[in-house]
């Protein structure tokens, strides 16, 4: 079983095999027993598409680099995740990005520069393998199963809505909407000593006033204006993941909690 061409593997996987009824006839999938394999991951990527459901949550900035992407931050240290304990539990009912519920599957090209797209999966995850128990990925004919086919179907709207957040990012390039963030986030027992956050990209405000009207009237009627408005609002919940990381004995010392929000792409 050859592994897909993978230079360098996005977020959470570590190799990639493309499904086929050939290798994997009798195989089944079985859910993750908990959720420890983003544990320690703090940003997590997110679609235009869901940033309204993911913007209640969490903060959501863009990622520092020449290719910015939405991120959904669940802790605002490096390897802290406040919404997943110990064991690998989430902790509350917060919104889940799809990048996150599509693992271990997604679309890849098997060959460099193919147009076509195989849906191809980590083994390294756990939970796909020729178990005794679990849904079967193809029936006895070696088509593909009901939950194949359903999986299937999410990995394409996934590939669908991220064409359409590249769209979103062109068009904040497009009008040098982004700059670097910073925050600086005070506890009251160090006042003098501000815990400050970078590494990551928000809207400028004063330039998304100095728009021309009919530029906003256009991103309005397109939908981004609320998009951008989610991102904005989303800000406030810095403080709140802040308060959890306090709350958690998660906290670095002031000097060090300079940290960069990135994740992989």
């Amino acid at each position: 079983m050859a592994s897909a061409p993978q230079p360098q593997l996005p977020l959470f996987y570590k190799d990639l095999l493309p499904l086929n009824s050939r290798d994997h006839k009798s195989w089944k999938i079985k859910p993750f027993a908990d959720a420890g394999f983003i544990g320690q991951t703090h940003a997590l990527p997110v679609t235009v598409d869901e940033l309204i459901d993911a913007q209640r949550d969490f903060p959501i900035v863009f990622s520092a680099g020449d290719n910015p992407v939405p991120l959904a931050l669940m802790g605002l240290n490096e390897g802290v995740n406040t919404f997943v304990d110990a064991e690998g539990k989430i902790t509350e009912n917060v919104y889940l990005p799809a990048y996150t519920r599509r693992y271990p599957f997604m679309l890849a090209r098997l060959q460099p520069g193919a147009e076509e797209l195989s849906l191809c999966f980590d083994p390294s995850a756990g939970v796909v393998g020729d178990f005794a128990e679990g849904d079967a990925l193809f029936d006895e004919n070696g088509e593909p199963s009901q939950v194949t086919q359903g999986i299937l179907d999410f990995c394409q709207k996934f590939e669908e809505s991220g064409s359409r957040t590249k769209a979103f990012m062109d068009e904040l390039a497009k009008h040098d909407l982004l700059m670097d963030g910073e925050i600086a986030i005070t506890r009251n027992d160090k006042p003098d000593q501000p815990f400050i956050y970078r590494g990551f990209r928000m809207v400028d405000e004063n330039k998304l006033r100095e728009l021309p009207a009919a530029t906003l009237e256009t991103l309005n009627k397109n939908g981004m204006l609320l998009i951008i408005h989610a991102h904005l609002f989303s800000l406030n919940l810095m403080r709140v993941i802040f308060s959890r990381q306090m709350a958690q004995g998660k906290v670095p010392e002031p000097n060090a909690a300079t940290e960069n929000m990135e994740a992989a792409n």
